[in-house]
This record gives C-alpha cells, sequence and structure tokens, in this order.
C-alpha cells in the first residue's frame, strides 16, 4: 500500500561555496562566449519572474504559474498524478505543470506530431540530438542560447565545468543551440563486462584490463570448459551493429566509433577534416579482433543477433561466463545466478584499447526543447528561471532525484553520508525496501534528473559501482569541433547517410563473422565511395570550414 508524506518545506542551503550570491546579471559577461543575447525584449514576459535570481537562490515565482511539459508515461513508473513530486515541486516553486502524458514507446513521434501541429507543450524534454534538427527551419522551437543569460545556475556550471568546447558540438548553422543539454561535470562510463569471478578464482585469472587481456582470459576459460562459449552476449538487437553494445565499447578503445557510440563522422586531428568511421583502419581493427573472439570459438556468434533474453539465460544457466552489463544490470545478473552454487559476477573496468579510452562528447546529454510559442507567454522569463533551478541548481536536482530530506533520504551528497529512507528503495540500493523512489513517489523521473556533479552521480551508486566508477577517474572526454549543415545540407546529407549506414551494418556482420574475408577490406571502401561516401564528407567538411570562417 503507497504511504503518502506529509510536505515540509526545505530550508535554502548555501550552494557552491565561494561563488557566493551570484546573480542572473553578474553572468551577462559570460554570453558571448555561451551565445546568449540578454534580456531587455522581454518587459512584457516577466509576470512570476524573480528580480534577483541567481546562483544558490531557490527558485519560487512571484504569483502562481503553469508550464505545460511533455511527460513520457514510463512503463517501469507509470505516471501517477498524486505522486509527491508534483505537490512538492509546487510548494518549493509556486509552479504547476500541465502535464502532456504520452506513451514512452510513442515518445518521439508523438512529440514530432504535437510541434509539427502547432500545439506542443512549452517544455520539451528528453530530446536527443541531432532529433531537434528537423524543427528548425520552421521556426518550431526556440534557440535557447538566446535565453542563456536567463539561466545562471546553467551558465555557473558551463564555466566551472570547462563545459564551452561541448556546448559547441550542438551549435547549428547559425551558431545556436536548440537542446538544453544535461550537463555533466566528469565522463561517465556505465557499461563493461560481468564476469564470473569465481570462474577467474578457480582458473586463478586476473581481472583484465586490456582488450589483449579479455582474449586471453577467454581462451583459459574455453580450454577449460570446451563445450561452452565462454562469451555470450546481449544488447543486440534489432540484430545489426547499430545497435550493438560491444561494438561500441570496443571501439572506445581503438579511437572510432561503432555501435551504440556510433557517429556518422569521425574528427581526425591529424588531418584537420572530418572522415566516416567505417573507412579508418581503426574501424577495420575493431572488426577483426570481433572475429578473432569468433574464429577461435572464445564469443557466441549468436552474441551479435540474439535477443537479451537468451544471452541472460546462457548466463544465468552457466553456459556463459561473461556478459555485457551495466550498474543496475550486474545486480540482476547476481540475482540471476542464485541458482549457481558458488557463483559470482563482478562488473570489471572497462577495457583499454591500444588508444586507452577515447570518449568523445559525453559530459553532455538529451536535454530540453522549448516550443517557440512559449517566447509568447507573459510568464516566459519565469518558466527560464523555473527551467534552470530544477534541471540546473544543485538544490534542484538534489530535490528531482532523492526528494525530500528528513523523509525520502538523508545526509549529504558532498561530505558522503548521504542514505535513501529504508523503506525507500531505487535500482537495488535499499532491496528489502517497500516503496520505490520513483514508481510511488515520482522521483528519479527520466524527464527531470540527468547530468549534474560526480559527488551526486556517485550517490545513485552502490559502493561497489562506486569502486568501479574510481578505476576510471582518469578517463577524459573528447568534444569534436562543430559542423552545422544548413537545411539544404542536412536534406541531401541525410539521406547519403542512411545509405552509407545500413551499408556498413550490413557489411560490418559479415567481417565479424567471417562471412566476408579481410582481404576485401579495399572493396568495401569502393563501395562505401559508390554510396555517396565522398560527397557526403564533402558537404560535412564544407559545414565545418564555413562555420570556422563565420563562427570561429
Amino acid at each position: 500500500m503507497k504511504r503518502y508524506l506529509s510536505r515540509r518545506r526545505v530550508s535554502r542551503r548555501s550552494l557552491l561555496a565561494g561563488a557566493g550570491a551570484v546573480t542572473a546579471g553578474s553572468l551577462l559577461a559570460a554570453c558571448s562566449s555561451n551565445g546568449g543575447s540578454g534580456s531587455s525584449d522581454l518587459s512584457e514576459h516577466q509576470v512570476g519572474a524573480m528580480d534577483d535570481y541567481g546562483v544558490g537562490d531557490q527558485f519560487r515565482a512571484s504569483e502562481p504559474v503553469e508550464f505545460s511539459i511533455l511527460m513520457q508515461d514510463h512503463p517501469g513508473y507509470p505516471h501517477d498524478p498524486d505522486w509527491l513530486f508534483w505537490s512538492e515541486l509546487a510548494e518549493r516553486t509556486n509552479v504547476t505543470l500541465e502535464n502532456v502524458i504520452v506513451p514512452l514507446a510513442d515518445y518521439n513521434e508523438r512529440r514530432g506530431v504535437m510541434i509539427a501541429g502547432g500545439d506542443a507543450p512549452m517544455i520539451l524534454p528528453r530530446t536527443y540530438p541531432p532529433d531537434e534538427e528537423q524543427f528548425i527551419a520552421g521556426g518550431a522551437i526556440l534557440p535557447v542560447s538566446d535565453y542563456f543569460d536567463l539561466m545562471p545556475h546553467f551558465q555557473e556550471k558551463v564555466a566551472r565545468w570547462n563545459l564551452d568546447a561541448d556546448l559547441d558540438t550542438r551549435r547549428q548553422d547559425d551558431g545556436k543551440i536548440y537542446v538544453l543539454p544535461g550537463l555533466h561535470e566528469n565522463v561517465w562510463i556505465d557499461y563493461s563486462l560481468a564476469m564470473r569471478t569465481d570462474i577467474l578464482d578457480e582458473l586463478d585469472l586476473d581481472e583484465p584490463t586490456t582488450w589483449d587481456e579479455v582474449a586471453d582470459v577467454l581462451r583459459e576459460m574455453r580450454r577449460a570448459y570446451p563445450d561452452r562459449y565462454p562469451f555470450s552476449d546481449r544488447w543486440s538487437t534489432p540484430p545489426q551493429p547499430g545497435a550493438n553494445n560491444l561494438l561500441a565499447m570496443v571501439s572506445d578503445g581503438f579511437g572510432t566509433y561503432a555501435g551504440w557510440a556510433w557517429q556518422p563522422t569521425y574528427f581526425d586531428r591529424n588531418a584537420n577534416r572530418f572522415v566516416f568511421p567505417a573507412a579508418m583502419d581503426e574501424y577495420r581493427q575493431v572488426l577483426e579482433y570481433l572475429n578473432m573472439l569468433v574464429r577461435e570459438e572464445l564469443i557466441d556468434p549468436e552474441s551479435f543477433t540474439q535477443s537479451d533474453d537468451e544471452a541472460i539465460e546462457k548466463f544465468a544457466s552457466g553456459r556463459s561466463f561473461v556478459i555485457s552489463a551495466n550498474a543496475q544490470t550486474v545486480i540482476e545478473h547476481r540475482e540471476d545466478l542464485e541458482g549457481l552454487a558458488g557463483a559470482t559476477v563482478r562488473k570489471v573496468r572497462r577495457p583499454r584499447g591500444p588508444m586507452g579510452h577515447l570518449v568523445h562528447n559525453d559530459r553532455l546529454e538529451n536535454g530540453i526543447m522549448i516550443s517557440s510559442r512559449a517566447r509568447e507567454s507573459e510568464n516566459f522569463v519565469a518558466m527560464m528561471q523555473f527551467i534552470d533551478w530544477l534541471w540546473y541548481s544543485d538544490e534542484g536536482k538534489m530535490f528531482a532525484k532523492w526528494g525530500i530530506e528528513g523523509e525520502t533520504y538523508t545526509g549529504s551528497v558532498e561530505d558522503g553520508s548521504f542514505e535513501l529512507a529504508d523503506d525507500v528503495d531505487w535500482a537495488g540500493l535499499n532491496p528489502d525496501a517497500d516503496q520505490l523512489l520513483n514508481a510511488d513517489y515520482g522521483f528519479f523521473n527520466g524527464i527531470f534528473v540527468y547530468g549534474g556533479s560526480t559527488e551526486l552521480l556517485h550517490s545513485q551508486f552502490t559502493e561497489e559501482e562506486q569502486e568501479f566508477q574510481e578505476t576510471l577517474a582518469d578517463i577524459e572526454g573528447i568534444a569534436g569541433p562543430p559542423r552545422p549543415l544548413n537545411p539544404q545540407e542536412r536534406e541531401q546529407a541525410s539521406l547519403m547517410e542512411t545509405g552509407l549506414r545500413d551499408y556498413t551494418d550490413q557489411e560490418t556482420l559479415k567481417f565479424i563473422l567471417g562471412q566476408r574475408s579481410f582481404d576485401e577490406w579495399d572493396s568495401f571502401i569502393e563501395e562505401l565511395r559508390g554510396r555517396n561516401m565522398d560527397q557526403y564528407l564533402d558537404i560535412v567538411n564544407g559545414a565545418y570550414e564555413r562555420y570556422q570562417e563565420e563562427h570561429g
């Protein structure tokens, strides 16, 4: 039975030690680099806004206001109008959200229909670039960078965490940004390999730290258990390399893009040009490595086509010893193994490749589009202040993520004393609790929670996962330069990109599974050229050069 908690105001704590009471006005000087245009033309749109709103301030509208927002109905935590999140948010901010609810599976499609029809909500979260590009030409969404000056917490995070170069990757041909991204303080890597540590102990093997060592460990496992594939992987459906996690992890260490990490271009800093990832020698090395695992029967060839359930069943039954995992699924895998006496599992450090780790643009997440009609509202400034507080202030992020101090959690993430309340669980932090933070209270909702400080990120992890994250503390993200296309270029390049991507996926799988010889690699490159690879790169590099000339 759901427990309804009493509402309680939380006093504003001192944020950002050393920053002082920095106001929006004092941050205007930073707008030239971040794209803000100032708020001098907003005198008719300040109803409900705070006069002196700055870093460290709790936003509270000067009168009750309401903003419409697109909300996902997530199957893991179906939307509930009685969530404590809503009532507490209204009490703290004087803001009521008019929720436009759409099923998670239809989110992107329904968003597009509403934008095209001119009746989209004001706030459009959960936008993954480049999804915004289709709405720019028609003027349906705002260039949010014109209004950075209204968002002191956002600007402070960008400045303190040196995110200007990351933000530049989101700029369009006009030099403006159309999605407010989630901001991470540091690079965050979640996915790696989960290994049966009891098998490692049995065979006197150390946890591998490189992809070469992974192959050596798999060879020893295969030698000891010749009747099974030691590695059978998940996250490969639909059956194409473009939807494959393992390819993404390996490509990270080899210095290219593949699988989930795929991007249509890779910036070659030596040549000062964008290149097509699948035509890189590093991409060939990724495929040769995976083909070697297949040839030596170290990985189940069905890893690239099977469903997650099939892969999980093989791991849970002991027919395999290695599977891809993240912080949440390794807990599930541990539960899956309860039927095997003595079986233990651990997520090992993300293996390094010849290039170590090259994580690109990983400090920005999906984010928020703003409907252009929101700019017409008399409450527009108040809305931007509200977004700034809820999504970018330390206090707002703590509230959206963990709820109410003293009721859903205690302690502080800054000093490491944070703990969920005994009767509240999220992702196995309190596995015996009878209340779920998201499903029962509405906190930790994917619409409101992304980005943040490393301390805040680590607060959601078990002690084991925090140790895993510490092994990756030396990894830095690399932001490539912007190369925004104009509408005509975008339409032309999109057709080329789709054809190139589909063919790359098709041939990638053939190379990995040994259905195509690497002796034909040069022929593969020529086939990509026959599918307009060079013309596509000419468009992209032309856009890059134009942007450099116009915006520097």
